[in-house]
């Protein structure tokens, strides 16, 4: 299921601030300079029991002052193609500005439900700021406080309306694989090339979003879901911001599915967005597979390949334990070998673990190498268990997990893979008070 709320306005008017209050994070550069935000901002939260994804779309406003409206333009345009619900943000302090009122032009035309967030309603004293805003013929204001959270409750219990519960009626016991990226790796081809060998029984099952389509694939000795979206066709209209658009894009199929295959260029190495695109996989605990395309166009020395392999993985450090396969997708080499891993990666991610094996492999090991000691006091690890998510999650219950570091939460996890197999898949570990 992927719901999605689009954050658009002007620069400085607390966009990130209501981010970060949304997904709960603090991840956004924050600064009084006028569009300092730099950063991809994609978050998940929840409110009423419906999860949605947030994107602040300031993060992909790139450039000066003087092309600010352009690129604002531009943000409002992808938002009211991509999202399903679209916030627009607004400073009470400063009032209504001609660039509010040309992002509200623009809202109105779209069928898209639009909220205003009237921001810097701080206290009651400035609430009669807000009125002036009715004039961009837009119904749903509210006034709020990004900075100490006052309103943006009303908003959200009114936004959540529109998102949908998963509906979809599709089988749950086979794997659902998405075919992400950056734009000209080679998704429709591969995409193309398991639709037209050795395959029969293709069925179009509608997801549980607008544009995606869940499409079942009989073949290879394979049976799976592959998730399809509206992005790996091409559009009539072509976004000169296509970063910004394959990421909105990217959410979807990767919230549909169970197994994500990050196609990468190998004339063109493993670059920041192909890491994006990784931390949007990891975020949302699906299982992995790497397929490094065009391999027949790199001109190869002994070495190569292990060369390429030992980059993917510094970059993605700490999570290397996935599958790296090499294709030409154009020759259909090793198709074949991509199913097979992005199979054992969903195997990866159903895997369940018995406790008293838990217990039985991980307990001496942490009898052996202890959390180290804090402030004269010593952590004790009583017992483990694996907790009923749809991904690998591993509750250690203990006296007092707020001692327990990151370097040693690294070293469980690393454990856990030594000695359970989950191969292509992010372990979320647990310190818990027994």
């Amino acid at each position: 299921m992927a719901n999605i709320l689009a954050i658009v306005g002007r620069p400085n008017v607390g966009k990130s601030t209501l981010f970060n209050r949304l997904t709960g994070q603090r991840q956004a550069i924050v600064e009084q300079t006028s569009g300092v935000t730099r950063d991809r901002h994609y978050g998940k939260s929840d409110w009423n029991g419906k999860e949605f994804s947030v994107i602040d779309t300031g993060g992909y406003v790139v450039g000066s002052d003087d092309i600010f409206e352009g690129e604002i333009r531009k943000q409002v345009d992808l938002a009211v193609a991509e999202a399903d619900v679209i916030m627009l943000v607004v400073d009470a302090r400063e009032g209504l500005s001609a660039l509010d009122e040309d992002v509200a032009l623009v809202l109105r035309r779209s069928a898209k439900p639009v909220f205003v967030a009237v921001n810097k309603v701080d206290t009651s004293k400035n609430i009669h700021d807000v009125g002036e805003f009715y004039s961009m013929g837009l119904e749903h204001l509210f006034p709020i406080s990004a900075i100490n959270g006052s309103g943006t409750g009303d908003l959200l219990d009114e936004v959540v309306k529109h998102f949908e519960l998963e509906t979809a009626e599709i089988d749950d016991d086979l794997p659902k694989f998405a075919v992400v990226g950056r734009p000209n790796v080679g998704k429709s081809s591969l995409i193309n090339a398991l639709s037209g060998i050795d395959r029969n029984i293709v069925t179009d099952i509608p997801g549980t979003t607008r544009d995606s389509i869940n499409t079942l694939y009989k073949g290879f000795g394979f049976e799976f879901y592959l998730v399809d979206t509206a992005g790996l066709r091409k559009k009539n209209k072509v976004y000169e911001n296509i970063e910004f658009y394959s990421v909105m894009r990217s959410i979807r199929a990767i919230e549909n599915s169970d197994v994500c295959i990050l196609m990468i260029d190998a004339t063109q190495g493993f670059e920041a967005q192909d890491l994006n695109i990784l931390h949007l996989i990891e975020k949302n605990r699906k299982a992995v597979v790497f397929v490094v395309n065009k391999w027949d166009l790199v001109e190869k020395e002994s070495n190569t390949h292990k060369n390429i392999e030992e980059e993917i993985r510094k970059k993605t450090a700490p999570f290397v334990d996935f599958e790296i396969i090499f294709t030409s997708v154009v020759n259909k080499q090793r198709i074949h070998k991509t199913l097979e891993a992005a199979h054992e990666a969903f195997q990866s991610k159903s895997r369940k673990i018995s406790t008293s094996k838990l217990n039985e492999v991980m307990l001496p090991i942490i009898n052996n190498y202890p959390p180290p000691m804090v402030k004269g006091k010593y952590v004790k690890i009583k017992f483990i268990t694996q907790l009923p998510t749809r991904f690998p999650a591993i509750a250690f219950y203990c006296n007092m997990p707020q001692y327990v570091k990151e370097p040693y939460y690294r070293f469980i996890e690393n454990k856990l893979r030594e000695n359970f197999n989950f191969r292509g898949m992010p372990v979320q570990v647990y310190f818990r008070k027994k």
